[in-house]
């Protein structure tokens, strides 16, 4: 199949061409510079301008662009650039591939389990509402961007994405190192709930959203069981062979982090039932297993 893919060379994008390649599969990577390769192709979306040569004979579009929503204090600036990267960049996307006289068989769209916002210690499938605050608010806005698309009759996908377990990149990637310096400690109570997924577990159910027809809309790409941070803590300590006793309270964490703490110490118990009811297996269904993946993995080079 012909692949069109954004955000190729952040995490979760550089692992799913590496895998869709391996595969046989041709990818095509948008890109916001000028294209200087033969699989890239050029968009700009914060204009709302997709070169529709890139989209040309893509049984799918993988859609992973977006702001990194750690990766500033949020100001008001940065906040509006986490939206606004998404929202327009969906929206772009989503315009262009309906407007192709044969449109992808299906738009995977990126998302978030920060739709849900801190549910507390609720069980949270596909069929609960959106919470409150910034990062609902987006999610719902970044959700509904894609509406050119699903209204054009391309079935439509919402990888409501958990955290990312890598040590090579992403929330994780910036926790191993204090870990491994002794230096980690639970956030908060450390009852809040964290829904996690091995970086190999989150391509596979990726590439499953693309290939199973009976899959649109929300989907929780999420681990079985989400773990505590209290128990991600104990696990990180267990793997890593190192002390876990320093913690850090919400007053000191929000001092920090500024309103990014209370992503930080919200609590989202999610679980995939879509996913698992599709036919999906999970490789690393377990915090432990997932930990020792990501430090197993060599770090990769990007998408090229």
């Amino acid at each position: 199949m012909r692949i069109a893919v954004t955000g190729s060379t952040g995490l979760i994008g550089s692992a799913l061409v590496r895998s869709l390649r391996a595969d046989g599969h041709d990818v095509v990577r948008f890109v916001r510079r000028a294209p200087a390769a033969p699989d890239e192709a050029q968009w700009d979306p914060g204009a709302g301008r997709v070169d529709p040569a890139g989209l040309a004979g893509c049984g799918a579009v993988v859609h992973l662009a977006g702001a990194g929503i750690g990766d500033h204090r949020w100001t008001a600036a940065y906040k509006k650039e986490i939206r606004e990267s998404r929202v327009r960049g969906t929206d772009a996307l989503a315009r262009a591939a309906a407007a192709m006289d044969e449109p992808p068989a299906v738009f995977v769209s990126g998302s978030a389990v920060g739709y849900y916002g801190d549910a507390g210690d609720r069980v949270l499938d596909e069929t609960a509402p959106a919470g409150s605050g910034f990062l609902p608010e987006v999610c719902r806005a970044w959700e509904a961007a894609a509406d050119p698309v699903r209204e054009a009759g391309v079935r439509t996908v919402f990888a409501r994405t958990g955290l990312v377990v890598s040590a090579h990149g992403g929330a994780w990637g910036r926790m191993f190192p204090l870990f491994r310096a002794g230096l980690g400690g639970r956030l908060g109570s450390g009852r809040q709930f964290w829904p996690f997924i091995s970086l190999h577990d989150e391509v596979a159910a990726l590439r499953h959203l693309v290939d199973t027809p009976e899959l649109s809309g929300p989907v929780n790409l999420a681990a079985p069981e989400p773990a505590t941070n209290r128990e991600v803590t104990a696990a990180m300590g267990r793997v890593l062979h190192r002390p876990t006793l320093l913690a850090v309270p919400a007053p000191a964490l929000r001092l920090a982090l500024g309103e990014l703490a209370q992503d930080v110490l919200g609590s989202q118990r999610a679980r995939p039932r879509r996913l698992l009811r599709s036919g999906f297996a999970f490789r690393h269904p377990g915090i432990e297993d997932a930990l020792r993946a990501a430090l197993a993995a060599p770090a990769a080079p990007a998408a090229s």
